[in-house]
């Protein structure tokens, strides 16, 4: 049985990895940008984000202040042996990870109308930042895997929700997600991004695939319609920190669900920043 002081344990120290330490197919990604590189500025602007990852990896720190809101995803093996409060045990491990990282105190004190106004201040405490609602899925197997993203607020400000008419072509439904992310990532300020695309039945939907996106993707293996709209959008020519240059976008991400016989498709774009997707996995088994 997986007891509940591993996951809490595990699941802190994912966390923190999702905070502190770039993947590889980040660091290659940022590699590769700066060998291609033509603008000094743009160039300059992206040796200073690797080496800002670097530092991070090597002293434990955030590799932003704005350390992010906790996404987390859980596969549940059809067979696994969990303790029966294992799923406090993950909530707890957030809270844990939060305070270690150490994260940024941003949770709003409170009542509902309190909290909209944020007008009672904040916690000074970082594990009093909540976790978005967790998405859990059934998979093969006997483990529990783990993933936690940390989403900034600058890239939620820039993503969308909704509708598009397929006419059924794909690239039209790429092309007007994109449209809508070429004028956000002017904005962003924290660029290069990837974009994180989910194409799904409703809103809710969509988003949650967008999460997956994040999740699942890698800047190391992309695929046709993904190094597309790269391309669409690095032919803006905002360049890191909108200073110009060939690398507005590393990559994308994009996650196709269930679709149903309909015009629209519903589709969700996040502009992820610089720094993300800040994501860890850990896989505990028995």
């Amino acid at each position: 049985m997986i007891d509940e002081k591993r996951i809490e344990t595990a699941t802190a120290r994912c966390l923190i990895k999702a905070g502190t330490v770039f993947r590889e197919d980040q660091f290659q990604a940022y590699k590769d940008a700066i060998e291609t590189e033509q603008n000094p500025h743009a160039k300059w602007v992206l040796e200073r984000i690797l080496e800002n990852a670097y530092m991070a990896k090597k002293k434990g720190l955030p590799l932003c202040d704005d350390t992010g809101i906790p996404h987390v995803l859980l596969e549940v093996g059809k067979n696994a042996k969990l303790a029966p409060g294992w799923l406090k045990a993950v909530h707890e491990g957030i809270i844990s990870g939060l305070r270690a990282m150490p994260g940024r105190p941003m949770a709003v004190k409170g009542d509902d109308v309190e909290r909209v106004q944020q007008s009672k201040g904040l916690f000074d405490d970082p594990g009093r930042v909540a976790p978005a609602p967790l998405i859990i899925k059934p998979i093969a197997g006997n483990c529990l895997r783990i993933t936690i993203l940390l989403l900034g607020g600058g890239p939620e400000i820039r993503a969308m929700t909704h509708r598009i008419f397929h006419k059924r072509s794909i690239e039209i439904v790429l092309r007007e997600a994109a449209g809508w992310m070429a004028s956000q990532v002017k904005q962003l300020g924290c660029t290069p991004c990837v974009l994180a695309i989910g194409i799904g039945r409703t809103h809710a939907e969509a988003s949650a695939l967008m999460l997956e996106a994040m999740k699942n993707g890698t800047l190391n293996r992309q695929n046709y319609w993904e190094k597309k709209v790269t391309e669409w959008i690095n032919n803006k020519g905002v360049g890191p920190l909108a200073l110009g240059g060939d690398t507005t976008a590393l990559g994308t991400f994009i996650n196709t669900g269930a679709l149903r016989a309909s015009g629209v498709r519903i589709v969700s774009v996040r502009p992820c920043c610089c720094m993300e997707p800040r994501r860890a996995t850990v896989v505990l088994n028995e």
